[in-house]
């Protein structure tokens, strides 16, 4: 069994979601041998330096825990959280993945994306992404202080939420098409959108299927799960709610 997750924005203002997730890493994603997080694990991740924070401590000896009790799990950066780097990998014993992301497997084969790199259309925040996301800036935020990386991570968040946005809903169909033929018609996984849906491909007269996760909430979050034979969604629930 393989489980996705993506977009679960966690953060001390959510504190329902957040317990959902250590008990789904304690409990379902236990029942699995791989766990695959495609991103916005965090709602703002500052620097691997922030480790300490007592909130992301807690995450990190969580992930840790599971992965010590033989889970492998790998993590996709995601518009929230590109700044996780190695030393937050090695506390939490994770793998980083890059997006895109191959995954091939003896039955099937997929193509994992946090799915932010398809979003064209959003122009503006096209622009901020190819910014941020170059090592110079990079270099250059992680060498301010925390706190004011944590204002900036503030700001950023407030933007986001007062910006309009541009066919935020879904990727551009073009550029999906073409991601799809370069990935060998393999079937895509992505999050980002918060529209969790199974989409039908049609690229060069092959059927290739797009299957978008569900952001989590404070009572609920969504897995996918791979079974070695089909895709199936899963909802996650506090264990003491139907």
């Amino acid at each position: 069994m393989i489980l996705f997750i993506s977009d679960l924005h966690l953060s001390p203002r959510s504190p329902g979601a957040t317990a959902l997730f250590l008990d789904f890493l304690a409990g379902r994603a236990r029942q699995a041998r791989a766990l695959y997080i495609l991103g916005d694990l965090f709602e703002a991740w500052i620097g691997d330096d922030d480790i300490d924070d007592p909130f992301n401590a807690r995450i990190v000896a969580a992930l840790r825990q599971a992965s010590d009790a033989g889970l492998a799990i790998h993590l996709m950066h995601g518009n929230r959280d590109f700044l996780i780097g190695p030393a937050f990998a090695a506390a939490a014993g994770i793998r980083l993945l890059p997006d895109p992301y191959d995954l091939t497997l003896p039955e099937w084969s997929f193509v994992l994306s946090h799915g932010d790199l398809l979003c064209l259309d959003d122009t503006a925040y096209q622009a901020v992404r190819a910014r941020v996301r170059t090592s110079e800036w990079q270099t250059r935020m992680l060498a301010r202080p925390r706190f004011l990386r944590r204002l900036i991570a503030r700001y950023f968040r407030w933007r986001s939420r007062n910006a309009p946005r541009v066919a935020y809903a879904d990727l551009n169909p073009a550029a999906t098409d073409d991601f799809l033929r370069d990935h060998a018609y393999a079937t895509l996984i992505h999050g980002h959108t918060h529209h969790p849906e199974t989409h039908d491909h049609i690229v060069d007269g092959i059927h290739v299927e797009r299957w978008v996760l569900a952001d989590w909430h404070e009572d609920r979050g969504e897995c996918l799960a791979w079974d070695g034979e089909t895709l199936r969604r899963e909802i996650v629930r506090p264990e003491n709610r139907p």
